[in-house]
């Protein structure tokens, strides 16, 4: 099993966080994985990808042209990487801020309403777990155990009392996670 992903969006909305998550939680799995983020020079509010790999075999190099996975978080990244996901892969995206929703026939597409589901918890930080969440459901590489063993590797300690509402949001986005289409 190989997964080769990028997770696209603003700085701000978790996308560099939700791609060491996955890689750790890989790592606890003893996957091979790399983690390789791509960021404008704002804090918040630009421009924001990683590609995440996570294998049963070595990884030559974490520098992909296209993925089996995309997880699109805005316009701009969907308008960008879209034509990248491989025919038969998967493209993943929150429709807040969408105008113009994906349109390949060649891939299986999801949505998952993040933006609006993290409001209504209550908490628009848990944004990315949801979104995560949905990833996990249509693409089950990940056992959720080891996904809180990787929120525990990548959260501060200090934010370690936030790991059971993160769980609860990854649950809640492999609850609301919708088929668009399928191949």
């Amino acid at each position: 099993m190989t997964e080769e992903m990028i997770i696209a969006g603003f700085g701000g909305q978790g996308v560099l966080s939700m791609g060491k998550i996955i890689a750790y939680s890989g790592i606890m799995e003893d996957k091979e994985v790399t983690w390789f983020p791509s960021y404008g020079p704002e804090m918040r509010g630009g421009t924001a990808n990683v590609t995440v790999i996570v294998s049963d075999k070595r990884i030559s190099s974490p520098v992909l042209h296209e993925y089996d996975t995309a997880i699109i978080l805005n316009q701009q990244s969907l308008d960008k990487f879209e034509k990248a996901v491989k025919p038969g892969g998967t493209l993943l995206y929150d429709p807040n801020g969408i105008v113009n929703p994906p349109t390949r026939t060649d891939i299986r597409i999801f949505k998952v309403e993040g933006t609006r589901e993290s409001v209504e918890m209550g908490n628009p930080k848990v944004f990315n777990m949801i979104i995560l969440g949905g990833f996990l459901k249509v693409k089950p590489i990940l056992k959720l155990d080891n996904v809180e063993k990787g929120l525990e590797k990548s959260l501060p300690e200090r934010y370690h009392k936030l790991i059971p509402l993160n769980l609860e949001a990854i649950k809640r986005g492999q609850e609301i996670v919708e088929t668009v289409k399928e191949v």
